[in-house]
């Protein structure tokens, strides 16, 4: 989730562009900004969002398809520094997403037996009715 020193392409987007070409809307980009996670540029009442932007918009976004929380996002995007490099972020990333897989594997675990009490109870029950209709 580092974002890169170099972009090609158009230097400012407006919020319509962005919401379009990810496929979400301008109040889930206004959100972001109240957040404080896009700062975007102001010319009169119009927001104008640089190549950067762009870039933290399509971090924020992939941090979110990840299941990563917006802080978690903020803290792995807020830490990148092109002048040190980025080995403590991607570091940081790894971590966030070692975490999140063990999560998951818990939460698939618990689903797992609860899978297998509800099979359990439906036998029974299936059981107790098939007495109660004999």
């Amino acid at each position: 989730m580092n974002a890169p020193t170099t972009t090609t392409g158009p230097t400012s987007h407006s919020i319509s562009e962005l919401a379009q070409e990810f496929g979400i809307t301008t109040r889930t980009i206004r959100f972001y900004e109240d957040k404080g996670l896009l700062s975007p540029e102001r010319r009169g009442q119009t927001r104008v969002y640089s190549p950067e932007d762009r870039v933290r918009l399509k971090l924020i976004l992939r941090g979110k398809r990840l299941g990563f929380s917006l802080d978690e996002s903020r803290e792995i995007i807020d830490m990148y520094d092109p002048s040190k490099g980025n080995v403590d972020q991607l570091n940081r990333l790894l971590e966030r997403i070692d975490a999140k897989r063990q999560q998951l594997r818990q939460q698939q675990r618990d689903i797992e037996k609860m899978l297998a009490q509800l099979d359990e109870a439906s036998a029974r029950t299936q059981a107790a009715l098939k007495e109660q209709t004999s």
